[in-house]
């Protein structure tokens, strides 16, 4: 069981990282469509404002109330998410509000425990956040049996809207456990997560490998490698859950294929924002995969110290 401390500072936290992911991950799939789909535009283009006002929320909340890692991780936002923001939104005219970006900028953070009093107040997130995902997570779904069955067309890969699913499930049964008071992240379960995000770095790279341009050779070249290299860490992972290998050994080999991936995601965003590559890839994405990449180095630097 976790503490109201925890349950409070725990819960902000998961917010403040992964209701940006949806409500980014809400405006992919709206820009993705073709004209005609005018009722998925809209319906990407609904929920993603409803994650806009929920973030807005979670983030006055956890002013001065966060853990101060959670800020300085480079999850929550970037020197470079302003700039993508304001160039995807110029690119695609979808309004993506730059306040919520602005604040979260300002935010602080406290090593001191939460207020009691926010206890009620997070349980109405939480419980306004279930209903949001769950919606998001049955629109996902929606969209990806129409294009496997052929009969939706999206210039997202079926790949990335399986990815974005499954980001998605996770984060519903994050926030339903902390519901139930429950640890998010216990030490035996670790290496669930690190075979979980091991694979989320090798599909972005392989995301980054088909949108660049033919002509970009050494950076395809490089997101191949990363993605061999995370395909690999991901069967390590499954192999330690199976007692197979020692987990300390996958951890420790995750954490530095993940900080090596995360100075490629901030080149990379920095060349999408100084039009330094040519590629498909929308800006806000550089930012969006630079902030899972610094996530899940968080979450592993908190593994390896327990």
């Amino acid at each position: 069981m976790v503490s109201t401390n925890d349950y409070i500072k725990q819960s902000l936290a998961l917010h403040l990282f992964f209701g940006r992911i949806m409500k980014e991950h809400s405006f992919f799939l709206q820009v993705g469509f073709p004209q005609k789909e005018h009722s998925l535009i809209n319906q990407a283009n609904n929920l993603r404002t409803s994650f806009d006002s929920f973030l807005m929320d979670i983030v006055e909340l956890s002013n001065g109330v966060v853990d101060p890692d959670v800020l300085l991780s480079g999850e929550v936002v970037t020197p470079y998410t302003m700039r993508a923001e304001m160039a995807s939104s110029e690119f695609t005219g979808v309004n993506i509000p730059s306040q919520i970006t602005r604040a979260e900028t300002r935010l602080q953070g406290s090593t001191g425990p939460a207020n009691p009093r926010y206890e009620g107040k997070v349980d109405a997130l939480n419980e306004r956040a279930v209903k949001l995902i769950s919606t998001l997570i049955q629109f996902k779904t929606k969209v990806l049996s129409s294009v496997l069955a052929c009969k939706l067309f999206t210039v997202n890969y079926p790949l990335l809207i399986d990815h974005i699913l499954r980001e998605a499930k996770l984060y519903l049964h994050l926030v339903q456990r902390l519901q139930k008071r429950e640890m998010i992240y216990p030490e035996q379960e670790e290496l669930d997560q690190e075979y979980f995000w091991n694979r989320i770095m090798a599909e972005h790279s392989k995301f980054i490998r088909g949108l660049l341009d033919p002509t970009e050779e050494e950076l395809i070249m490089a997101a191949n490698n990363f993605a061999n290299e995370f395909d690999e860490l991901t069967m390590a992972a499954k192999q330690a859950m199976d007692k197979q290998i020692m987990a300390g050994n996958v951890t420790e080999d995750s954490l530095n294929a993940t900080m090596d991936i995360k100075e490629f995601n901030t080149q990379g965003t920095q060349g999408l924002l100084d039009c330094k590559i040519k590629s498909i890839i929308i800006p806000l994405l550089g930012d969006h995969v630079l902030r899972e990449s610094n996530h899940y180095l968080r979450l592993l630097k908190m593994f390896k110290s327990t």
